[in-house]
C-alpha cells in the first residue's frame, strides 16, 4: 500500500515529510518530490517573526533552546556541588579521626577492623584486647537468647580482632 501525496489533486507517491506546524516536528504531511520542492521554496520558518525574535531564536539555538545558568548562579549544579564540598557539614576534614587516618600506616583492612570494634586508629594492643572482651560479653549469643543478629555481630568482631592480632598484636 502506497501513501499518496497530500497535495490537492495529486496521485503520486508521497515520500517526503513536510511540517504542518513550524514548532511541531511530529505533525507532518507526506508529499511527492515535485510538491516538496514547491513547499520548500515557499516555506519560511521565520515568516511571522521580527528581527529581535529571530536573533533570540538563533542565540538560543546555541544551547538547544534550553535555559542556561551562569556559573555564579545559585541554581548552577557545579556551584551547589562546590559550595557543599567546601562547607564540610559532616566535619570529615575537621575530625581528629580523619587526621589520624592520614597519619597512620594502617592498611584499609586494619582500619575496617578498628571501625568494627569502634576504636580509634591509634589504639594500643592492650586497649584492643580490653574492648574485645567487653564486646564478646555484650554480643555473645548465650547472653542474647541465641539471637542470629548478635551472633553475626560477634563473628564480625572476632574476625576484626583476629586481623588486629596479626598486625598490631605482633608489634
Amino acid at each position: 500500500m502506497k501513501i499518496i501525496c497530500d497535495w490537492d489533486n495529486c496521485n503520486k507517491v508521497g515520500s517526503y515529510k513536510a511540517p504542518i506546524e513550524k514548532d511541531n516536528s511530529r505533525k507532518f504531511r507526506l508529499l511527492c518530490l515535485e510538491h516538496i520542492k514547491i513547499f520548500n521554496k515557499k516555506w519560511n520558518y521565520f515568516a511571522d517573526m521580527d528581527n529581535q525574535q529571530i536573533e533570540y531564536f538563533i542565540k538560543s539555538d546555541l544551547t538547544w533552546h534550553k535555559t542556561t545558568k551562569g556559573f555564579s548562579s545559585s541554581e548552577n549544579f557545579f556551584n551547589i556541588l562546590w559550595n557543599n564540598a567546601l562547607e564540610d557539614k559532616l566535619n570529615i576534614f575537621k575530625s581528629s579521626n580523619f587526621k589520624d587516618f592520614k597519619k597512620t600506616n594502617l592498611t584499609t583492612t586494619d582500619r575496617d577492623a578498628l571501625d568494627i570494634m569502634d576504636l580509634k586508629y591509634d589504639a594500643k594492643w592492650e586497649e584492643i584486647q580490653k574492648k574485645f572482651k567487653t564486646l564478646v560479653k555484650k554480643y555473645h549469643p548465650d547472653k542474647n537468647l541465641g539471637s542470629k543478629k548478635f551472633e553475626d555481630k560477634l563473628k564480625k568482631i572476632t574476625l576484626a580482632y583476629s586481623q588486629l592480632k596479626l598486625t598490631i598484636g605482633k608489634k
